[in-house]
């Protein structure tokens, strides 16, 4: 796995940059208003659910849903983003709920063996060699009925950010990976990929949000109309859930139910062949 990232090197900057600002606060705030509604589909009760923060850095969305009385067990490769999201917890008082695992995710079969009620897999794919080998993976650590939710850093939104950049012979050459934009991921997944990979694990697709389907794209001119962040939140939140808007997201957040029972590979076939038709 030469080509997976660790961010052990830039685990401080990668905090600042990717959560310490205005795009980082309309990540969270549009995939929390989707992890809602997941936690409110398999909630029973008041039991705690079981959940699998699978790369999950520093833990804002999962501290969030520890506040809610779940036990979370926090998976990642880093051990300084661990380090960093371990005093966070700490300092919320949530540590009585976190499982801390200091490992890749490849290799998390021999450190956790029970399943998850609802399994994240948040901005992580994008960095691996292998992104379908490891989702089937974490597919695999869903309960039966239980949720997968899953972030991926959106091909398309690639293409048009570009655009705007005026960075036209970029696309044209493939867009090929630059090694000095240390936070940009090696590559944008094409979504109906990846919800056919979810789908074939028997998953049933409940959402899809895309994350900052505006944001990323307004430009730096001098003269343009009048606007304050609060707008841009609003328009997102409106949109977001709306073709096409949805798919020029910089990311894109999708979220899937695990089938109570097991399906047969031409029970999955069929209903493939069906939604296809």
């Amino acid at each position: 796995m030469a080509e997976d990232r660790n961010f052990d090197d830039i685990a401080h900057k990668f905090a600042k940059n990717i959560y310490g600002s205005d795009k980082g606060d309309i990540r969270q705030i549009i995939v929390w208003q989707d992890i809602e509604q997941a936690l409110a589909r398999i909630q029973q009760g008041d039991a705690p659910l079981s959940v699998l923060d699978a790369g999950g850095g520093l833990a804002q969305l999962s501290q969030k849903i520890a506040q809610q009385g779940h036990r979370i067990t926090l998976c990642d490769i880093s051990s300084e983003m661990l380090g960093l999201a371990q005093q966070e917890i700490e300092k919320n008082q949530l540590s009585a709920q976190f499982q801390f695992i200091h490992s890749a995710i490849q290799d998390l079969d021999a450190k956790l063996a029970q399943s998850a009620d609802l399994v994240l897999f948040h901005a992580v794919m994008e960095w691996l060699e292998h992104p379908k080998e490891v989702l089937d993976q974490i597919l695999d650590k869903v309960k039966p009925g239980g949720i997968a939710s899953v972030m991926f850093y959106n091909h398309h939104g690639l293409v048009m950010k570009n655009v705007t950049c005026g960075n036209i012979p970029h696309i044209l050459q493939g867009m090929p990976h630059r090694k000095r934009f240390k936070l940009q991921p090696q590559k944008g997944l094409i979504p109906h990929e990846v919800y056919y990979w979810i789908e074939s694990k028997g998953f049933q697709i409940c959402g899809k949000s895309g994350i900052r389907c505006f944001n990323d794209y307004i430009g730096n001119q001098q003269y343009m109309g009048d606007y304050r962040p609060e707008d841009v939140l609003a328009l997102e939140q409106q949109l977001c859930r709306t073709e096409p808007y949805l798919s020029l997201g910089r990311y894109i957040h999708v979220w899937a139910q695990k089938p109570w029972h097991e399906q047969s590979d031409g029970e999955l076939n069929s209903k493939n062949r069906n939604d296809n038709e």
